[in-house]
């Protein structure tokens, strides 16, 4: 912002300088709220040159292409959902710590002739936000809400128009020099007004003040509690759901007393996941306290629904029904259904230390929890059978902050590993059971076919064989034989059927000849006889 100095005096003395900001045009007075970077994160040190004392600097400057004007166009999807999925790589954070440059440069766009003016749907996608999120930072919100924004100085102006309407504050400033906003009883009651109802508000975080009446910075966030917000806003922004997808601390009760709660829910149907439950680790916890809480979602996806019949879930677990077990389950009546076999996916976000500790933290948590996830070999009638059966088992998934943050893509990229596998996969393919129930289908079908060739094969060995001609028998005489059993003594059995007819037709034959020459036989002897009564000369006696 360009400074002027203006003299102010008092009669005939005069008074130390005043610094007064203006815009190219001269003092800015008209817009409302803080100038760019003057009360937010970053401010900057060094004033830009002005258009008119610049020979590089165009006559009629225009806005930026990146700043939204009053009026805005409204987003393409819900009001609440980030107009873009854009990746964050390449955008700037007017909120982040001065980067190396020109010394007239730093992270705020120029200062344009028109006044930018935070629209109410920016207003309403923040209120919803931080009712949900209960307390975030300007960037938080910047790649939750405006992905597509090259930096955050629209959401920091619509923070600062939201803070003198007396919606939200700034409870405290982090280490890193980030603002933290929360809402106010009034924005509370705003944001309580824009979320559906089945969208939980989180609790109102009350402004504290000392014994003479100073407010007092807030202490109830932590570093665990940012890393949280932000892996939300970095899937929010690349477009698996909207910040309206996403619950905190949503509690699954066990039966023995204890209650699991999940640092995040995510319901992105649209994007493929209808729903997942994310665990935020900084590398501070051991190892075992991760696979306790896989033990824990274990035991809770395998509940009983209220007045289901535990015999029947039993049998048909021990009959290897695959996902008709789910329907005697709690979990399918409180998270969506999915196509996918197996329970809702659990997520663990690790961030913080050193790139070898979360890889070898990975690695510990892959060979203690294999048992929660590895999933049961599918029976099978041979070792054609490979598939693995997910239905009963929780499909564990691995990233880093770090990770998403550096790849071009962000959280939609190849930034997750499935547990059990070794290469890096886009959420979807990570989520993806090739080797499950697909897998299964083509390779029963496949031993099905195996097993029928086999069979035909034994059969085929064991059809008898003609004992006079050495042919196979065929179908017909061999089931026919099979019906009738066999006949002791009876050659004709070692017959196929064109020996045996032929048999039978010789014997035939021989018993015609041998009944004519027994008929001839007889005549002859009656004309034989005949004769000898007759006498010499033919006369009878």
């Amino acid at each position: 912002m360009p400074v002027a100095v203006r003299p102010r005096t008092r009669g005939s003395s005069s008074r130390w300088a005043q610094l007064v900001r203006t815009s190219a045009y001269g003092p800015d007075a008209h817009r409302p709220g803080p100038q760019a970077g003057e009360t937010e994160d970053a401010v900057p040190t060094e004033p830009t040159t002005e258009p008119a004392r610049d020979h590089h600097a165009p006559r009629d400057r225009r806005p930026s292409d990146d700043v939204d004007r009053d009026p805005l166009a409204p987003s393409t999807g819900p009001s609440i959902a980030p107009s873009t999925a854009a990746s964050p790589a390449g955008r700037e954070s007017a909120g982040q710590p001065r980067k190396s440059g020109p010394r007239d440069a730093f992270d705020n766009p120029p200062r344009s002739i028109e006044a930018w003016k935070p629209t109410g749907v920016r207003r309403q996608e923040v209120l919803r936000a931080l009712g949900i999120f209960q307390r975030a930072t300007a960037e938080h919100l910047w790649r939750m809400l405006r992905p597509g924004d090259r930096h955050d100085r629209c959401t920091r102006d619509t923070l600062n128009a939201l803070k003198e309407a007396g919606m939200v504050r700034v409870e405290r400033r982090l280490k890193s020099g980030h603002q933290l906003w929360v809402l106010t009883e009034t924005g509370h009651r705003e944001a309580k007004g824009l979320l559906p109802r089945n969208v939980r508000i989180s609790a109102l975080c009350r402004q504290k003040y000392d014994t003479r009446g100073r407010p007092v910075p807030g202490q109830g966030y932590d570093e665990h509690a940012a890393a949280v917000t932000l892996t939300a806003a970095v899937l929010t922004g690349a477009g698996y759901g909207t910040p309206l997808s996403w619950q905190t601390e949503i509690a699954h009760k066990l039966p023995y007393g204890y209650t699991q709660y999940a640092d995040l829910t995510m319901r992105a149907p649209g994007a493929g996941v209808p729903a997942m439950l994310l665990e935020v680790d900084r590398v501070n916890e051991p190892v075992d306290d991760l696979v306790d809480k896989l033990r824990r979602y274990t035991d809770w996806f395998e509940l009983l629904a209220p007045k289901a019949d535990p015999n029947k879930e039993k049998a048909a677990r021990h009959e290897q029904l695959g996902g008709k077990v789910q329907q005697f389950r709690l979990w399918p009546r409180l998270y969506p259904a999915s196509s996918r076999e197996g329970y809702v996916p659990v997520a663990f976000v690790f961030t913080g230390k050193t790139a070898e500790q979360r890889e070898s933290r990975m690695q510990r948590l892959e060979q203690a929890g294999r048992r929660y996830f590895a999933g049961e070999p599918y029976p099978g009638w041979d070792a054609g059978i490979t598939a693995v059966d997910y239905n009963q088992a929780v499909p564990v998934l691995v990233t880093e902050l770090e990770r998403i943050t550096a790849d071009p893509a962000g959280a939609a990229g190849k930034v997750w590993r499935r547990l059990g596998r070794e290469e890096w996969q886009t959420l979807g393919e990570a989520l993806d059971n090739p080797d499950g129930d697909r897998l299964y289908l083509v390779q029963w079908r496949q031993a099905k076919r195996r097993r029928k060739e086999r069979e035909a094969a034994e059969r085929e060995a064991r059809r008898p064989v003609c004992t006079r001609c050495g042919a196979k028998f065929t179908d017909e005489r061999w089931e026919y034989l099979l019906g009738r059993g066999r006949s002791w003594g009876d050659r004709t059995d070692e017959l196929c059927g064109p020996c045996r007819d032929e048999h039978f037709a010789r014997l035939e034959a021989e018993r015609v000849a041998r009944r004519e020459a027994e008929e001839a036989a007889a005549r002859e002897a009656a004309e034989a006889e005949v004769k000898k009564g007759r006498g010499l000369f033919g006369r009878r006696r």
